[in-house]
């Protein structure tokens, strides 16, 4: 059998953080995971002053409340609009005979969006809240500082449990979850926890912004029996 080449280049996933997507957690190479919350939005320029103001004093409440860290996430994406255009199409096309000046209004409304689509100028932003476990982790041995030097040795890699690093992560992340999801409400924002499909839909979006708008996750995530890919050989033999 031909030895495979020892520099093999590394994958895309080797370079990602995530070891996994299971029970509605990211799980992560360092031992830890994070929960994702997807919110609404407010218009806050909408409200009046008072409004304005108990928004404020509530957000304010919100913060001093964390007793732990949260990220927020603002993904904004372009609209895929194509589905839309393609029925604007079909109502002209039968709006010929029944009313001539209404597939005028009809193809210059599409003129329209078409030209609010070419500047980029039609997006859809989505609010996410991140609550992060910070887990321990630990390391498998390798063959020491010289041998990682000269490179004929295996780096250290993360020896992480996935069942246990999960079950952790959810009794330290659920109660946050819960309490972090009445504050928004106190902002009239609601939230609620990404499922497992939508985590991986999220990641997909977010690494291939292009081909996103235009392709879909094939059958859609549950149609795959593993989120991540893992090797079956780790290496050649003569």
């Amino acid at each position: 059998m031909t030895k495979q080449p020892k520099n093999q280049p590394a994958s895309t996933q080797e370079h990602l953080d995530v070891l996994d997507v299971s029970g509605n957690i990211v799980l992560l190479k360092t031992g830890g995971a994070a929960l994702v919350l997807q919110a609404t939005s407010v218009n806050f320029d909408l409200l009046s002053e008072r409004e304005q103001d108990a928004m404020i004093a509530a957000y304010s409440a919100l913060l001093n409340s964390l007793s732990f860290p949260i990220q927020i996430l603002i993904n904004s994406r372009k609209l895929d609009l194509s589905t839309y255009l393609t029925k604007i199409d079909e109502q002209a096309r039968t709006s010929t005979q029944a009313n001539p000046y209404l597939k005028e209004k009809i193809s210059s409304y599409k003129e329209f969006i078409v030209s609010l689509v070419q500047k980029g100028e039609v997006l859809d932003k989505r609010f996410y809240v991140v609550i992060p476990y910070f887990g321990e982790v630990t390391l498998a041995p390798s063959d020491g500082i010289f041998g990682s030097f000269f490179g004929g040795g295996k780096k250290k890699t993360p020896r992480v449990n996935k069942a246990v690093l999960l079950e952790k992560a959810r009794i330290d992340l659920e109660p946050k979850r819960d309490h972090l999801t009445k504050q928004l409400e106190r902002l009239g924002i609601k939230a609620r926890q990404l499922t497992t499909s939508e985590l991986i839909e999220l990641y997909y979006e977010i690494y291939n912004p292009d081909q996103a708008r235009v392709q879909h996750i094939a059958g859609g995530p549950a149609n795959y029996t593993a989120t991540i890919v893992e090797p079956a050989v780790e290496g050649g033999q003569g």
